[in-house]
């Protein structure tokens, strides 16, 4: 299937001469969402519309959609979450720990897949191993072959994304996740960057965690996200305790009589107040749409409209990783010596695109309302 690029543009409250390639900072707002989000807000105004329904049918909904996008068939997995820093702190405090073990990192990962580590490491003695990106001509390849050559017997976690939130940098995970696995040891996932404009699946990387923000590739509201726990967490303890995670919560009747017992699955590491009655519905919307295109037709699309700009740049001494290991999405540009960024800066902010510099990279993420031609005057203010 191939996108509608007008179509899917006319979608988004997008101004028409913004040229958004940024969507790895913030997706713009679907009108879908927006209206959901505004229906929500207006629907407070008399708090007696809802219902004991409305406190866990949106979240059943939910959490059979993100099941469905990771190809899981178990939505009970699912956790509503508010932030990526909250579901990895849910998996760290969960994962035994001693001081012989030590802990896979990439480097220069986002700092919400490295704090909780590096408390943990602290609390427990167990060290962190950090995966620095290779000085080499086969840069990312050598890069993968680097992170299999640090998980041995003592690996117990790595914590890592699918594509480097910087640059796009694509990561082998089925070898990865065999590798780790076959030491005992736990994959833990966060694919913001990833999930939504990329296909992922379960059944392929089976991992142990997954922990997705929902504002960016997911197309949905800040403060609000999902995650995937294996059955190796189901005797965890969480990081709060909430009533709504409780079996028969259900019964507002019966809460003066406490309950011991959490729902099964993961529901136990759901954030208190998972029912948020307005950032819900929204992550529901952006989900919807997602389905509708298709991750792996937004990956074809992405890397449609940008493939000439690419060639062109590379020829003019811009380093952009090799096809192969890179996402289409998401990707970084690397600019020669000599370059005058602060000209290069003003370029784009005159013809209004919007872009981000990571490291030693300007950062590039288009999606479905993103045109050749947006690439065509990218390239115009490079070189």
């Amino acid at each position: 299937m191939s996108i509608n690029q007008k179509a899917a543009r006319a979608l988004f409250s997008l101004p028409e001469d913004l040229i958004y390639l940024n969507g790895a900072y913030m997706s713009p707002n679907l009108k879908t969402v927006e209206q959901a989000g505004m229906r929500a807000i207006q629907r407070k105004n008399y708090p007696g519309h809802y219902t004991i329904d409305d406190f866990f049918k949106p979240g059943d909904e939910l959490r059979k959609l993100f099941a469905q996008l990771v190809g899981s068939t178990e939505p009970n997995r699912i956790a509503i979450i508010p932030s990526v820093s909250y579901g990895m702190a849910n998996a760290a405090n969960n994962i035994p720990l001693d001081p012989s073990d030590e802990i896979v990192i990439v480097g220069e990962q986002f700092p919400s897949n490295y704090y909780i580590w590096e408390r943990r490491a602290a609390e427990t003695g167990a060290k962190i191993k950090i995966v620095s990106a290779p000085e080499s001509e086969n840069r990312a390849a050598d890069w993968n072959q680097l992170i299999l050559e640090f998980i041995h017997s003592k690996t117990k976690v790595v914590s890592m994304s699918q594509v480097h939130w910087a640059d796009g940098t694509f990561f082998d995970l089925v070898a990865i996740q065999e590798r780790i696995h076959s030491m005992g040891g736990y994959l833990v996932l966060d694919l913001t960057q990833s999930l939504g404009a990329l296909p992922f699946s379960l059944q392929e990387i089976k991992a142990d965690v997954i922990v997705c923000a929902a504002y960016k590739w997911l197309l949905g509201p800040y403060s609000i996200g999902t995650a995937y726990y294996s059955e190796r967490f189901d005797k965890g303890t969480p990081i709060e305790e909430s009533w709504i995670n409780r079996v028969g919560s259900q019964d507002f009747s019966q809460l003066v009589n406490y309950e011991s017992r959490h729902r099964a699955g993961a529901r136990k590491y759901e954030v208190g107040e998972a029912s948020n009655f307005i950032l819900l519905p929204m992550m529901t919307e952006g989900l919807k749409q997602i389905f509708e295109w298709g991750p792996e037709n937004i990956q074809n699309h992405t890397d449609e409209i940008s493939k000439d700009c690419i060639q062109h740049l590379r020829k003019h001494g811009y380093l952009i990783e090799d096809d192969r290991y890179r996402a289409k999405h998401l990707f970084g540009i690397r600019i020669p010596d000599g370059r005058d960024i602060e000209n290069m800066q003003a370029s784009l902010s005159k013809h209004k695109i919007k872009i981000s510099f990571r490291g030693d990279a300007a950062r590039v993420s288009p999606n479905v309302y993103n045109s050749e031609e947006d690439f065509s005057i990218l390239l115009d203010c490079l070189i």
